[in-house]
């Protein structure tokens, strides 16, 4: 028997487990993506790109695939993702699991100033005209714009598009990892005195944080959404445990 595993990425985790599923053959992955990203990462496993329609439309895909299992390994910040697809699996009585990647905690020598929303991360810069990095992805990089006093540097996977209307903004292109070292030397040269950041977790992108915890350079960090409780794990392997215990015959369990 084939299992449908419908899976809601757009992390690299995600795409880790997508491989790590496809490779039974009892199993069959679908790896959905929400579109945000204009060259996504090949991800070895079929793709379906764009949004379900919330959770009403991600419900009826459920229903119309024959889904027999939804994991959500999206971002720890889609959180209205997370919710349609909790709200989804509950509509439909599929099963669900959910890969939550640990947020990062202070160490000895961060200077981390705490909020609950970019807008919060606005204000946390102050009236005074700072160097801020912004390391937030290009969908959150516009609220910026009522503090046109600050410089601001902007890396993304994407072009922000259309650019911030502010005096001064530089722009870097790139993708994860970024190594420590890497990062350092890029505070340095902008002369950047704050970085903006959400608790992604994990080491991909970690670099930019200890960087800054050396320089000792203020981090103002968005806290992560609260996200539905759904039965979750924190690695690709704990996941992968979880749905093979969920997917097998009930006598192969021995119940």
């Amino acid at each position: 028997m084939t299992h449908r595993i419908l899976i809601l990425g757009g992390t690299s985790e995600a795409r880790q487990l997508a491989g790590k599923l496809a490779a039974r053959a009892d199993l069959s992955v679908t790896l959905s993506l929400a579109g945000r990203t204009q060259s996504p990462v090949a991800q070895g496993v079929p793709v379906r790109s764009g949004g379900f329609g919330g959770a009403d439309g991600l419900a009826a895909y459920l229903k119309g695939t024959g889904t027999d299992l939804l994991i959500d390994a999206t971002h720890p910040y889609a959180a209205q993702i997370s919710a349609n697809a909790a709200q989804a699996a509950q509509m439909t009585g599929v099963p669900i699991l959910a890969l939550r990647r640990p947020g990062w905690n202070p160490v000895d020598g961060d200077r981390w100033t705490l909020v609950d929303t970019v807008g919060h991360a606005v204000l946390a810069l102050g009236t005074a005209p700072r160097r801020a990095f912004l390391a937030l992805g290009r969908q959150e990089v516009a609220a910026f714009e009522v503090a046109p006093q600050h410089h601001y540097l902007i890396r993304s996977v994407d072009p922000v598009e259309p650019k911030l209307a502010v005096p001064d903004a530089a722009y870097l292109l790139a993708r994860g990892p970024f190594r420590e070292a890497d990062e350092r030397a890029l505070l340095l040269e902008h002369r950047i005195d704050v970085v903006v950041s959400k608790n992604s977790g994990g080491e991909a992108t970690y670099g930019k944080i200890a960087a800054a915890r050396a320089l000792g350079i203020e981090v103002v960090m968005v806290r992560r959404p609260v996200l539905p409780g759904v039965p979750s794990a924190e690695t690709v392997d704990e996941l992968a445990a979880l749905a093979d215990h969920l997917l097998d015959p009930v006598a192969e369990r021995g119940v």
